[in-house]
């Protein structure tokens, strides 16, 4: 048996639901693939931070985040100041980068990839800034470092996006794609069409469920899809992409009665991403379109994703995900540290 140490940036609701994931996948990851996953160490920006190099009780360390106390009291031995020590010294090796993103710059997560990279760790991340402000480096020093650099869920949660080509599709070239990359527009149009709505309506139901920010303005003016975009063409399609290289609009302009008009003459307005060469030229867009009921765009309701790739061997090829939630994106990171460790 082989033991694995695991140490999270971040314990939101995506860490915890790593954990969770975690805790209820142990015995199988331990009998299919001969691995033992242990979390030893977590930092967090408010919750406090631990490092356990045998490893923490998950049920513990999950009721205790649960009632709100900070996990300070679970570390065996004094804790790091801040999270750059912290990274230096958790006996860890696989970083998950859990931080929010910064469309700007992807700091602080890109530093924190860089700096677990060179300690010798795999790095895991849902984190979409790193990947569009330092995927060349990243992906260099995971090769000199003899480690992996992995980030199935900064796009579409869980869904294989990135692995489908770099594992399946050996050889193939993406041409283009285009798709509904945000849930949370995505949501906020279903309701307005579905329910009669207004925006802000739409935006606090998103918010009261969970699905959208306290400050929504990073999905409703399309900054989110954009660095999706971004990751995208500078993954699979070679070329550098920063978010705001992408032509960019987002929602905020429309009103029920544009909902209704296009719904009245069969279409639905979506937050459409697309990515294509037009004589040479990369050509990177998100804005509001009307879709037709012959789009494969027009049923994907709700929180619903749908991504379709243009390649030069096999045509069309389409990923769709159902009502995605944070353990939708908890198992790209487990999936993610398999691959990785395997």
């Amino acid at each position: 048996m082989k033991t694995v140490n695991l140490a999270l940036v971040g314990f939101g609701n995506v860490g915890r639901a790593f954990a969770r994931l975690l805790a209820r996948k142990h015995q199988d990851i331990r009998e299919k693939y001969g691995l033992d996953l242990r979390i030893t160490g977590i930092a967090t920006r408010r919750h406090g931070t631990v490092i356990a190099p045998e490893g923490l009780d998950l049920e513990v360390l999950l009721d205790r985040v649960q009632r709100g106390a900070d996990l300070n009291g679970l570390s065996p031995h004094p804790v790091p100041g801040d999270t750059f020590t912290f990274i230096q010294k958790v006996p860890a090796d696989v970083l998950l980068e859990l931080t929010p993103v910064n469309y700007d710059t992807g700091e602080p997560a890109l530093t924190h990839i860089r700096m677990a990279l060179q300690q010798g760790m795999h790095a895991v991340t849902a984190n979409k800034g790193p990947v569009v402000h330092g995927y060349r480096e990243l992906q260099a020093l995971a090769r000199e470092q003899g480690r992996a650099f992995y980030f199935e869920s900064a796009v579409m949660d869980g869904a294989p996006v990135f692995a489908l080509f770099r594992e399946t599709l050996p050889a193939a070239r993406l041409v283009g794609f285009e798709g509904i990359l945000n849930s949370t527009t995505n949501l906020v149009l279903t309701r307005m069409e579905t329910h009669g709505e207004t925006l802000e309506q739409a935006v606090a139901y998103a918010q009261k469920i969970g699905i959208a920010e306290t400050d929504p303005s990073g999905d409703i003016d399309g900054w989110d899809a954009a660095i999706k975009v971004a990751a995208l063409v500078t993954v699979l399609m070679g070329e550098d992409l920063k978010p705001h290289q992408v032509e960019r609009e987002g929602i905020g302009r429309l009103t029920p009665a544009d909902i209704h008009r296009a719904r009245d003459a069969g279409r639905r307005w979506k937050l459409v991403c697309r990515a294509y060469r037009e004589n040479g030229r990369l050509v990177a867009r998100v804005q509001p379109e009307q879709v037709p009921a012959s789009s494969p765009l027009y049923n994907v309701m709700g929180t619903s994703c749908l991504i379709r790739f243009e390649t030069d061997v096999l045509g069309d090829l389409s990923l769709r995900e159902d009502d995605p939630t944070p353990e939708t994106t908890a198992y790209g990171l487990l999936a993610d540290v398999l691959n990785a460790v395997r």
